[in-house]
């Protein structure tokens, strides 16, 4: 009984992160630039309990998201995880000056620099454990395993399960539920 309890629980705490990841979705209007920057920064650790890590990269004590670049979204991020923790974890936010696998990160927001292009970032990170989410994409070389869009203007979220797959990592079908669009799994790819 203690076991169906406890799963019950994990359902309902799931199903109300859901929820507050809809309600930010619905409301989520982009009349007010500085807006759709904190939603962007807000969606980069109310990911985090959607996907799966490998227990590798999962065991750090803190849950690390890194920011590569300065752009309005990069600049939100650190007001915006203050304080949050994931899966127990503190937040913590870490600007690199380029994606490196070895960072030991979680989430990983691209936005490219003068010295690591988007696209370059993202060969870096290539096989990695780590959810690579970048903005507004106009080529298919610098999208990451998620990429926000705007559609009617709403914040959304395209996601690349295939990449995912490539990262080992795995994505909740209540999340990829919510993209705007998904480039499903191949069958030869295999994660998790």
């Amino acid at each position: 009984m203690a076991l169906r309890s406890a799963a019950s629980l994990r359902l309902c705490g799931l199903a109300g992160i859901l929820a507050a990841a809809l309600l930010a979705h619905a409301a989520v209007a982009a009349p007010d630039q500085s807006i759709e920057y904190e939603i962007k920064a807000t969606y980069l650790y109310k990911f985090a309990p959607f996907v799966e890590w490998p227990q590798s990269a999962a065991a750090a004590p803190a849950f690390n998201l890194c920011i590569v670049g300065d752009d309005p979204v990069a600049v939100a991020v650190d007001q915006a995880a203050k304080g949050q923790t994931v899966a127990g974890k503190p937040v913590a936010v870490k600007h690199l000056p380029a994606a490196a696998p070895d960072a030991g990160c979680q989430v990983m927001y691209l936005a490219g620099t003068d010295t690591q292009t988007v696209a370059q970032a993202l060969v870096a990170m290539k096989g990695a454990p780590v959810l690579t989410v970048t903005d507004e994409a106009t080529h298919p070389n610098d999208r990451g395993v998620i990429s926000f869009i705007i559609d009617a203007n709403h914040v959304r979220f395209d996601i690349d399960d295939t990449a995912a797959a490539q990262s080992a990592l795995v994505i909740s079908s209540k999340l990829l539920g919510l993209a705007h669009s998904v480039k499903p799994r191949t069958p030869e790819v295999h994660g998790g």
